[in-house]
C-alpha cells in the first residue's frame, strides 16, 4: 500500500458497521489512523476483537455485537454508548451480503429477505437510532457503502442489486432532508473489492464484474477506506447526499 495523505478526524467518534473483516475493517485502520476512535457493531465480535486486540492502542475501538436487522438490538446499542456519553460524529454503514449468485427465480423468499434486510433495512436501522443527536449536535457524517451494481443491476444478483439501488436512493433522499441540519450524508458504490464477500459468488460472477471493469482488476478494501475517510473529514463539506464511485472506471454515471 502506498504512503497515505493525513487525514485530521481527531478526537471524532465513528460507528462502523460490520467492522469485523474485509470493506469494514479495512475503514476502522483507516479513520484509526487518521486520529479517530471507532465503534464497531458486528455480529462476530470474536473476530473483531481479536485483531482489535492487536492494534498499538486497542483502547481507541469498542467492539458491540449488535443485530442490524433488528431496529431493538440497535437501539440497545445507542443507549449503551449514551449511558457511557460517547457522542458518535462518523456512521458508516458497511455491513451487507452479495447472497447466493442465481437468477431472480430461483431466488427463494427467505434469500431475497436476508439481503434485503441486512443491506438495506439495517442502513435505515442506524439511520433512524444515531441521526437525532447527531442533528441536535448540528454536525455529522453519514456515509453508506452501496455498490455499482445498484446503478447497473448486475445479473444474478438481483436481491443485492435492489438492496443497493435502495441504499443510493435513501442517500439522495436522506441528504435533501438533511442539508440545513449540518449532518452531511454521502454514499460510496464501490465496483468488485478483493473481500471475504467473493467467496459468497461464483467464480463465473466475479469473471463477469471485473471483465466491466477498465482497469482490469479489483479493488481492494484500503482504496475505499482512504474515500470514507476524507468523506468523513472536513475537507468534504459542500456535498451532501451524493455518490462517489469506486470503480476502476466502470462507472457511467
Amino acid at each position: 500500500m502506498d504512503a497515505m495523505n493525513q487525514i485530521d478526524l481527531k478526537g471524532k467518534t465513528a460507528v462502523v458497521t460490520g467492522g469485523a473483516r474485509g470493506i469494514g475493517k479495512a475503514i476502522v485502520e483507516r479513520l484509526l489512523l487518521s486520529g479517530a476512535n471507532c465503534v464497531i457493531w458486528d455480529q462476530d465480535v470474536d473476530e473483531a476483537t481479536r485483531w482489535v486486540r492487536q492494534l498499538p492502542e486497542p483502547g481507541e475501538v469498542r467492539v458491540q455485537k449488535v443485530d442490524l436487522t433488528s431496529m431493538d438490538s440497535v437501539a440497545q446499542a445507542v443507549q449503551a454508548l449514551e449511558k457511557d456519553q460517547v457522542q458518535v460524529e462518523i456512521v458508516v454503514n458497511n455491513a451487507g451480503i452479495a447472497g447466493v449468485s442465481q437468477p431472480l427465480w430461483e431466488c427463494s423468499c427467505d434469500e431475497w429477505r436476508e439481503v434485503i434486510e441486512l443491506d438495506l433495512i439495517a442502513v435505515f436501522h442506524v439511520c433512524k437510532s444515531l441521526i437525532p443527536s447527531m442533528m441536535a449536535r448540528k454536525r455529522g457524517k453519514i456515509i453508506n457503502i452501496a455498490s455499482i451494481a445498484g446503478k447497473e443491476g448486475n445479473p444474478n444478483a438481483s436481491h443485492y442489486s435492489a438492496a443497493k439501488a435502495g441504499v443510493i436512493g435513501l442517500t439522495k433522499s436522506l441528504g435533501k432532508e438533511l442539508a440545513t441540519s449540518g449532518v452531511r450524508v454521502h454514499c460510496v458504490a464501490p465496483a468488485v473489492i478483493e473481500t471475504d464477500i467473493l467467496k459468497q459468488v461464483s467464480q463465473e460472477h466475479i469473471d463477469y464484474m471485473v471483465s466491466k471493469i477498465p482497469m482490469q482488476r479489483v479493488g481492494q478494501p484500503h482504496e475505499v477506506a482512504s474515500l470514507v475517510a476524507w468523506l468523513a473529514s472536513e475537507d468534504c463539506s459542500f456535498s451532501t447526499g451524493a455518490v462517489f464511485d469506486i470503480s476502476g472506471g466502470r462507472a457511467t454515471y
